[in-house]
């Protein structure tokens, strides 16, 4: 294959024996897979056009299979790159999961049905003649959670995943600590209903293949290197727009934003992490830094979760590591896949497990564990007077206030207080280095029994220009912490009881924000921001992810005692 791919192809290292490009494709569309209860899943099956039997990449989703080579810059196209891996030796298989794009049955959206199905998908795979028993699976987002529910289930014959990009636990990216992420999961639930109803007759026309063509000429092409999640939740939105059958997709989404806004029993059904210390094949885990608000939480939650795994690395990607259609970190992944499908020495498992880009510096680096060991945590307090500073001044406080219900677009224009507060540090006299788990400490009180506390970390250059790094965010009535772990990040319990907020009161609160890496440079600015509802366009949102208000109007008050906790290597 000649046509170069765009994004990183590793964490910065070489590899040796990779399998070389020597042979065609041959494909079979719509191929019935069935699984235990009857229910027929359809897959498309690529495969080398060449004597012998060959290890295999299912990649298996609710998208449709038919358009995962259309090279659009859609966010459904993330099954990796099919003409990459057939050529070197490998069966690339795509299926649709059951209820989506002409499978069976009805969509559960990660539910235990699906997982049995992974299994079953994992033990056809193997079974047929062009295959050598050897399987693994590919692919980013949907992809990746895919790949867990398959290893859950330890079918046999599956060797070895690639999950980049993964969910282990569904209401950690549809909720984030109780604060129901509307601009992704509506969008999605409406845009894979939209998609499943469309047969071959739209994907595999003969308009689609023009379009096809086109955007594989290599002028477009390269220009989707930089594509990012914005982009992709645009057009999201715009895709709900269009007509569908509302079953099951109406359906759950009400479970998810409306009938369980707590982790309760429907949500430990799509939650993968207490079955993780289970998985004993090797996983290959990773993320961009930018994936803040959907899949870089889980990317550590499941780290931890296969801390009994013998064989686990995680690969962290700068800007625009992970961009659709999904073609980075494919040399990393034949690497990955040459040592455990066919047994070559690549030097994929040589030297720490973990590799993460630190932007800022623009450089890689290695750790041995995850937060790394040598970041101990600097304190910041908030101070009164809006600045962020090692000493706390005078003690004091700041308020704003939230409007719910619709109240903020008929405020007086000059009411005070503001709806959004910041403190800025003052500009650092060396470079700063912080890699790891983030937390504010926010002591705080609101006037309402329910408010809602959404954090933004921001890197603020001399010219005023800002970079978003990473956010925290948490729902006050659900701000039980696990206690027991005492390090900053300690994660938000899936809290089942809600407490109300005693009004007026000052409530200490331990706000997790997603790890995150960052070289904030000499001359530079830290700046914190803090409110309670992002639907305004003015507020920051990491990719544009924005909460469901949580409804009360209040004047929240921040004291001075309140302390940023950043993870500073030295």
């Amino acid at each position: 294959m000649t046509k170069a791919l765009n994004g990183p192809q590793t964490t910065g290292r070489e590899y040796r024996n990779l399998s070389e490009p020597q042979y065609r494709r041959r494909r079979e569309n719509n191929v019935a897979v069935a699984m235990r209860d009857g229910t027929r899943l359809l897959a498309d099956v690529h495969r080398p056009d060449g004597q012998g039997r060959f290890p295999a990449l299912l990649a298996a989703s609710p998208y449709p299979r038919q358009m995962q080579d259309f090279g659009a810059p859609a966010g459904f196209i993330e099954a990796g790159v099919t003409d990459f891996w057939v050529p070197r030796g490998y069966a690339h298989v795509i299926a649709n999961v059951r209820g989506t794009c002409g499978s069976e049955g009805t969509f559960g959206f990660a539910d235990a049905q699906e997982r049995r199905d992974m299994y079953d998908l994992v033990e056809w795979v193997a079974a047929q003649p062009w295959c050598d028993g050897n399987v693994g699976m590919i692919g980013i987002s949907y992809f990746a959670i895919a790949q867990l529910e398959a290893a859950v289930e330890r079918p046999p014959h599956l060797k070895a995943i690639f999950p980049l990009a993964v969910t282990a636990d569904l209401y950690e990216a549809a909720s984030h600590h109780g604060l129901f992420s509307s601009s992704f999961v509506t969008p999605f639930l409406a845009m894979t209903g939209l998609t499943s109803e469309r047969s071959d007759r739209l994907w595999r026309s003969l308009p689609v293949s023009l379009v096809r063509r086109v955007l594989h000429t290599p002028r477009l092409h390269t220009k989707f290197a930089t594509m990012n999640g914005e982009a992709a939740v645009t057009m999201l939105r715009q895709l709900i727009k269009l007509p569908h059958d509302p079953h099951p997709w109406d359906e759950l989404w009400l479970d998810a934003a409306v009938n369980h806004p707590a982790h309760d029993e429907w949500w430990d059904e799509r939650n993968l992490l207490p079955l993780l210390k289970e998985v004993d094949i090797p996983v290959y885990l990773g993320c961009d830094w930018e994936n803040v608000p959907l899949h870089l939480p889980s990317t550590f939650t499941a780290w931890k979760g296969l801390s009994d795994n013998a064989c686990v690395r995680m690969g962290m990607l700068g800007e625009f590591g992970l961009t659709w259609p999904w073609e980075s970190m494919h040399t990393e992944a034949l690497a990955w896949y040459d040592h455990w499908l066919k047994g070559r020495d690549t030097g994929i498992l040589e030297g720490p497990p973990i590799r993460y880009f630190l932007p800022g510096a623009d450089e890689w680096r290695t750790a041995e564990s995850w937060p790394p060991s040598q970041a101990p945590h600097r304190e910041l307090a908030l101070r009164a007077d809006g600045t962020l500073s090692e000493d706390e001044g005078d003690p004091g406080s700041l308020d704003y206030l939230v409007l719910g219900a619709g109240l903020g677009r008929d405020k007086p224009s000059k009411i005070d207080p503001p709806s959004v507060l910041t403190w800025t540090s003052a500009p650092l006299t060396e470079q700063l280095d912080v890699v790891g788990d983030i937390e504010l400490h926010l002591v705080a009180s609101a006037t309402a029994i329910d408010t809602a506390w959404i954090v933004t970390l921001q890197d603020v250059a001399p010219d005023g220009s800002i970079a978003e790094v990473t956010a925290g965010w948490l729902r006050a009535s659900l701000r039980e912490v696990d206690e027991s772990a005492s390090r900053p990040g300690a994660p938000v319990l899936p809290c089942r009881n809600p407490q109300a907020v005693p009004i007026g009161e000052d409530v200490e609160y331990r706000i997790p924000l997603v790890a995150n890496a960052r070289r904030f440079l000499a001359g530079h600015r830290i700046r914190l921001v803090l409110t309670s509802d992002d639907q305004d366009p003015s507020t920051p949102a990491i990719m544009s992810f924005r909460h469901a208000s949580v409804g009360t109007s209040s004047r929240n008050t921040v004291r001075s005692s309140s302390r940023l906790l950043l993870p500073v290597i030295a």
